[in-house]
């Protein structure tokens, strides 16, 4: 067919073997990948006004830049002398690397007739203008792309694939050569139940992070201090693609991440099934959720974690007023040498785990305790009169009780330990002393009730 000459979809699955020229809306793309040659390949979804199915499209290329990576669903792209084959009843174009060419436009914008991307080859013709305006006005109206829901991370509920909306925070290639993505949408994931007993703390203590190590303040001090942080594993094979988009600072939407747990913490794997896409400044998601983060950075009840609302246990009293209500990453993320901060967090492991074994020979309290917020999790030591003060002149019998109640043992209809349960810790307040220098922290100022 000549070159100057666009077919609509209805048309172009009639030319079998034939090379024809397509302006369509993309309505799915599938992540690149190698070929078993030296090629990689990407696989498109295109539709248009004439035609109810989607089209395949297979696209070949030398480089991974040189595929039509697009930046959103319902963007259009132009393709210039793709073949049209036919493979068990199916339809399909074949974009061949030597002849065919693209161009990708944005399939909102009524004024932009620029592509955002080109192929070698590719050559804009006058009325291309016309053709992507009337597929821009048929998108608008027809609802024909589906956007799938996107959830917060706080409404995450079980392990599995997910669709998520989030700002690129950082990324970092692990000790074990692994790429790790730091994501972020202003929300608080939910708390996970421990599934450990007390005592295995001694030996295979709770992670405070699921990356092998911890981020550097630095990189911290860059992060938001509210929200959860989302650490993303990409796969072997994902990885060039992915760091394509995964630009720090970015909005980005992720399909079907795969979210896993860890020893109670939330962490996600980008696989070859994900995709990303990029977001647009104005997009509403953003809008939304970035207001949403403002609003609670300015309230200061609002930097207590989701899910310890309306109010957190009564299991702890504090006497520290003047002290700022932060959460556990204002707190490491602090440049004062010694502080005294306020928190609401979990209690979610002890060392010793015994509380016969809480003080030394000498009488001094010594307890090493895990916390956690939704932005962290870290260690604080209950030591001499401050320890005394939080463990509040308890009888042995009565410290038990409270340690179990503080780190959400299960028990029994006859108040007795289930062994092996899973553990909920309650949501208490806390007051800390934080030393930036020494990255130590204490509990202090804090009694513990019964």
């Amino acid at each position: 067919m000549g070159d100057y000459q666009f077919l609509k979809m209805k048309d172009a699955i009639t030319c079998i073997n034939q090379r024809v020229n397509l302006i369509a809306a993309i309505a799915d793309l599938t992540p690149p990948h190698r070929t078993k040659g030296t090629d990689y390949i990407c696989k498109l979804k295109i539709i248009d006004e004439s035609h109810e199915s989607r089209i395949p499209v297979h696209v070949f290329a030398q480089q991974l830049d040189d595929l039509p990576l697009l930046a959103s669903a319902g963007d259009i792209i132009h393709l210039s002398r793709v073949k049209m084959e036919i493979h068990e009843g199916e339809v399909y174009a074949v974009f061949n690397k030597k002849y065919s060419s693209f161009a990708l436009y944005d399939g909102k914008d009524g004024e932009n007739f620029h592509p955002y991307k080109v192929s070698l080859r590719f050559h804009a013709r006058e009325h291309d203008e016309k053709i992507i305006a009337g597929l821009r006005e048929w998108l608008a109206s027809s609802e024909v792309i589906d956007e799938p829901d996107f959830l917060l991370l706080r409404e995450i509920s079980h392990m599995g694939c997910v669709n998520l909306a989030c700002k690129v925070l950082h990324t970092c290639k692990t000790t074990n050569d692994e790429w790790m993505v730091f994501l972020w949408d202003g929300t608080d994931a939910p708390p996970i139940s421990i599934n450990k007993r007390l005592e295995d703390e001694m030996h295979k203590p709770l992670p405070l992070h699921f990356e092998p190590l911890p981020s550097s303040r630095d990189v911290l001090s860059t992060f938001p201090t509210a929200g959860t942080v989302l650490r993303v594993r990409l796969d072997v094979d994902c990885i060039t693609y992915a760091l394509q988009f995964l630009k720090i600072g970015q909005w980005v939407k992720l399909f079907r991440v795969s979210c896993k747990v860890h020893e109670g913490l939330w962490y996600g794997v980008f696989t070859s099934a994900s995709k990303i896409r990029d977001m647009p400044n104005d997009d509403i998601i953003i809008l939304e959720r970035q207001s949403n983060y403002d609003r609670r950075s300015i309230r200061k009840l609002d930097r207590m974690p989701y899910w310890s609302f309306p109010w957190p246990s009564k299991l702890t009293e504090v006497n520290c007023k003047g002290a700022p209500f932060v959460t556990l990453m204002d707190l490491l993320t602090c440049q004062k040498v010694a502080k005294k901060f306020r928190c609401v967090i979990r209690v979610v492991a002890a060392i010793p785990w015994q509380v016969e074994d809480f003080c030394s020979p000498r009488g001094i309290y010594r307890v090493r305790f895990t916390l956690e917020d939704p932005t962290a999790r870290i260690h604080a030591y209950a030591y001499a009169q401050d320890g005394e003060k939080f463990f509040n002149a308890s009888s042995t019998d009565a410290l038990r009780r409270k340690l179990i109640q503080l780190l959400g043992v299960p028990l029994s209809s006859d108040g007795r330990e289930m062994v092996g349960g899973d553990r909920n810790p309650p949501w208490v307040q806390c007051c800390l002393k934080f030393h930036s220098v020494q990255k130590r922290c204490w509990i202090c100022d804090t009694k513990l009730l019964d």
